[in-house]
């Protein structure tokens, strides 16, 4: 698949070009980005939209809101949370926890599954564990009691998802919420940096498609950027 990258500001153009095309068009909340087809044709596309820019049923863009939202990384031994409104960032903080057995290089979690936890390493290692993910939540809870939050920017490995809502730290949202958004990228060991580069990633609009379907985008190319 071949990806175009677009300011924020250039989400109207882009929206425009694909209607003139033909493409049909349909707003997806959850993943945040407009679908693209071509009548009597299987071949699609899409518009991913920035995270800052809301959007409706009819398309309408929505440039005078200012979303506020979180954003958390979460892989194993390291996350990072912040909070975001626009594009300014408001606060952050990066957690790290012992939990990667040195030799195997792998997961203590992914190890209780089939090695058990009876050595002390171990125990040391799930102790820490427990307290990383209560941590992450302690600071979820302080950023939903202070911040209104529109968007909630998440990525987390599935291995680590029960986890994380089963914390004896309640984490301040369910698996269901509304406002939960997927984060459609790859994730590096998630410190700040890393987390910057996610929002300015989750900041552009990311027109999707196979560029040996599509040639209709041809003479978007002279506008976006190619990644």
């Amino acid at each position: 698949m071949k990806s175009l990258f677009f300011d924020r500001s250039e989400a109207p153009e882009i929206l425009k070009k694909v209607r003139s095309l033909g493409f049909q068009t349909h707003y997806d909340f959850d993943k945040h980005r407009v679908e693209l087809r071509l009548e009597q044709q299987d071949r699609e596309a899409f518009l991913r939209l920035p995270l800052t820019l809301t959007c409706n049923q009819t398309l309408l863009l929505n440039f005078e809101k200012e979303v506020t939202y979180v954003m958390l990384l979460v892989q194993s031994g390291s996350a990072s949370v912040g909070v975001f409104k626009g594009e300014e960032c408001l606060a952050h903080k990066v957690f790290g926890a012992y939990m990667v057995r040195k030799k195997q290089g792998k997961s203590q979690i992914k190890h209780l599954k089939t090695k058990g936890k009876s050595r002390a390493g171990s125990r040391v290692r799930l102790a820490s564990t427990l307290e990383f993910f209560e941590n992450i939540n302690l600071r979820l809870q302080n950023h939903f009691q202070e911040y209104e939050f529109d968007r909630i920017a998440m990525s987390c490995s599935k291995i680590l998802v029960p986890y994380l809502f089963g914390s004896k730290e309640n984490i301040p949202f369910d698996k269901k919420d509304n406002r939960l958004y997927k984060i459609p990228k790859h994730l590096h060991q998630p410190n700040f940096e890393v987390m910057l580069g996610m929002q300015k990633y989750l900041n552009k609009a990311e027109l999707v498609y196979d560029e040996t379907l599509f040639d209709q985008f041809e003479d978007l190319k002279n506008i976006g950027t190619s990644i």
